[in-house]
């Protein structure tokens, strides 16, 4: 059991939600994730996280592969639907999922992509654990800010930018460690003294 101290500070992590997805057999079933990353920088590779218990971890197991929808800020109500079991909702998810060669997507998502399973760690957590490579992608509504979640805070879009325009904060951060002055750092940090 986490320490509720430990639990709260995690809670603050802000992440993108994922639905994802398989198929096998003729059964077709999808989970809300904010437990998917990229692991790699040099080759498109992304860890999983699904909860055996669930009804769509065997179908990635007996298949090999799972697609992944990102969703869009104005996708809530995908993304609240799917983290429910399938038996709650009596599977009735057609009305927001399509077909992509044989593995779900869900319609109007940022993008889709394709996952094949390289590697499951099972049995030394809670969740099991999927690398896979991504083998095909589909743009979606990319100019749409993700949709976000933390379980202290709830649903959340992601905003706008906060970085002023034409400011670089990798460009002042470069003339500081080579001892020179960034432009529109006059007198040091804010706050504090001049190194």
């Amino acid at each position: 059991m986490i320490d509720r101290d430990l639990k709260r500070s995690l809670g603050q992590m802000m992440k993108g939600v994922q639905v994802i997805g398989a198929a096998h057999g003729g059964v077709v079933r999808a989970y809300t994730s904010h437990w998917l990353c990229q692991v790699s920088f040099d080759e498109p590779i992304l860890m999983a996280s699904s909860s055996p218990k669930h009804d769509t971890h065997p179908l990635i197991v007996a298949s090999g592969r799972f697609s992944v929808s990102v969703l869009a800020g104005d996708q809530v109500e995908q993304g609240q639907y799917f983290s429910y079991p399938g038996h709650r909702m009596r599977y009735v998810a057609d009305d927001y999922l399509d077909d992509v060669d044989g593995l779900p997507r869900v319609r109007e998502c940022i993008s889709w992509l394709r996952c094949e399973v390289e590697d499951h760690v099972s049995g030394r957590y809670d969740h099991d654990l999927f690398f896979a490579r991504v083998t095909d992608v589909r743009e979606g509504r990319l100019g749409e800010p993700p949709l976000l979640y933390s379980s202290r805070l709830g649903w959340r879009s992601a905003g706008g930018r906060i970085r002023e325009p034409g400011g670089s904060v990798r460009d002042r951060l470069l003339a500081r460690a080579d001892g020179e002055e960034a432009p529109g750092e006059a007198g040091g940090a804010p706050g504090g003294s001049a190194p």
